[in-house]
């Protein structure tokens, strides 16, 4: 077994040493915490991915051509556009 540039050797070293740091009682209770925290880390960034995505592809696109004279629109005029939202309050 080799995880990354670890082998068996150091693995155990590792064990031993997280073993005689915390006790065989709290190593179970550790592993659970470290894989709900890689749980949340990717939920979190498949979340930031997914929501990147939805952002892209709700900007408007700009034509890859225009027509002889017409300009891209501003800022300013894409916002004039645009309706007012509704007001809850």
């Amino acid at each position: 077994m080799n995880l990354g540039n670890l082998g068996f050797g150091e693995l155990m070293v590792i064990l031993i040493i997280v073993l005689v740091l915390f006790g065989a009682k709290r190593v179970p209770e550790i592993g659970a915490s470290i894989g709900k925290g890689i749980r949340e880390f990717k939920r979190a960034t498949s979340d930031v991915d997914r929501d990147m995505r939805g952002a892209l592809s709700d900007s408007p696109r700009v034509p890859d051509r225009l027509a002889p004279g017409e300009s891209i629109p501003t800022r300013a005029e894409e916002d004039a556009a645009r309706p007012e939202p509704k007001r809850l309050i």
